[in-house]
């Protein structure tokens, strides 16, 4: 299990082109590792992630249109890959997650959150567009719950964020982390194959008719049974001990 550590606390974790970089690097780096099984994201300092550098937001209108287009492209590829990154992602939200943060947290596979911490879409009331956010925001919580977050544009409570399927706990800010990291090393336990096969399944087929995604589905079934995680996931369990996945033991 890794953690990765947003680490610009003087500015709320505000996400600048350099900290996009890194965390992409990062996230690569995480999946090339077969040892890293699992990874926890969260903030440094008092926040989780303050959204936009608001430094380089001012710089926007100097910018031409590529300029724009090409800034925006590097933020969907951050999200998409935090959203369909092989190796299951637990945010520990330590504290506020605000516009792009609030959008970095919704992209992870599960999302724990201090219960003295808001999340908020809230790119509308600056005249912005939560644009790249919403759509894995409508994946993840439904267009129903997007619409109003999206809309409303004002942050909410932790138990507010749960209450709309957002965030799956909420616990007090110093086990936070705690408990991301006791989450992952659970999920890491898991079939490695299995863990990547069913996020792969999730995210292509999302959007596909009934006969497509079960066209997927059925493929998916097909490989996890000629699988050797599978074999030793059964011999495992006949002879009633922990499976040994392939690779390193590291979690």
């Amino acid at each position: 299990m890794r953690i990765l550590t947003l680490n610009r606390p003087e500015v709320r974790n505000a996400l600048d082109r350099q900290l996009r970089l890194d965390l992409s690097t990062a996230l690569d780096v995480a999946e090339s590792e077969p040892g890293v099984r699992a990874l926890v994201l969260t903030g440094s300092g008092a926040a989780f992630c303050a959204g936009m550098d608001l430094g380089e937001l001012e710089s926007l209108p100097d910018r031409g249109e590529e300029g724009h287009l090409e800034d925006s492209r590097e933020l969907a590829r951050l999200f998409r890959r935090l959203y369909s990154i092989s190796k299951p992602v637990v945010a520990a939200v330590n504290g506020h997650a605000v516009a792009g943060g609030a959008g970095l947290a919704s992209v992870c596979d599960v999302v724990i959150m201090s219960e003295d911490a808001k999340l908020g879409y809230t790119e509308a009331r600056i005249g912005f567009v939560a644009a790249v956010v919403s759509v894995f925001l409508t994946r993840m919580a439904g267009e129903r719950v997007a619409r109003e977050l999206l809309l409303e544009a004002r942050p909410v409570s932790a138990h507010e964020a749960k209450a709309r399927g957002v965030v799956s706990e909420v616990l007090p800010a110093e086990r936070v982390l705690e408990r991301a990291v006791e989450l992952a090393g659970t999920l890491a336990k898991n079939s490695p194959m299995a863990l990547a096969a069913t996020k792969r399944l999730l995210v292509e087929s999302s959007g596909l008719d009934l006969d497509g995604a079960l066209d997927l589905a059925v493929k998916a079934n097909a490989r996890a049974r000629m699988s050797e995680d599978l074999r030793e996931g059964v011999r495992a369990f006949l002879e009633k001990r922990p499976p040994h996945w392939g690779g390193p033991d590291e979690t």
